[in-house]
């Protein structure tokens, strides 16, 4: 599917979410015979709900019908990120505040990685806590991906 349709679609999900406490993360299609468009949201205190999310999906929906996007059926799914899915904007990382994390950076040319404690988030980047006497600190324009480990306590 053409950037031209993505572009569009985030552009309309982005006016949806602006009435909300809720921000886009990224906009997927997956082709086949029928389209699927995937919409992740996330907010920057809490998570998403289901009932939040058919709401936004049907508001997306029904300007990308508006706008003509697809000449014919298509399926659209709402959802969070989830926490298989890396943290790929700024907004996302402070709710994520004492988590595990697994960060893989470039610091010099070098692919490097860490894991540990999600310990503080500045405007500059992050610090993780790699035991009780060792963090690091990572600036985010050195970071390629952050996922949260899950802790099932």
């Amino acid at each position: 599917m053409s950037n031209k349709v993505i572009n569009k679609i985030s552009e309309l999900s982005e006016s949806v979410l602006a009435t909300t406490d809720f921000f886009l993360v990224d906009v997927e299609i997956k082709g086949g015979d029928i389209p699927e468009v995937w919409v992740s949201v996330d907010g920057e205190e809490r998570g998403v709900n289901m009932d939040e999310c058919a709401d936004i999906s049907n508001e997306i929906s029904f300007l990308m019908d508006a706008h003509e996007l697809f000449s014919g059926r298509y399926r659209i799914n709402v959802s969070s990120p989830g926490l298989d899915r890396p943290l790929v904007d700024r907004r996302q990382y402070p709710k994520n505040k004492g988590r595990k994390v697994k960060v893989k950076y470039e610091q010099g040319g070098e692919d490097l990685r860490v894991e540990g404690t999600l310990q503080d988030i500045s405007e500059q980047g992050i610090i993780v806590e790699i035991n009780e006497q060792t963090t690091v600190t990572l600036p985010f324009d050195d970071l390629v991906e952050t996922k949260i480990i899950p802790s099932f306590k």
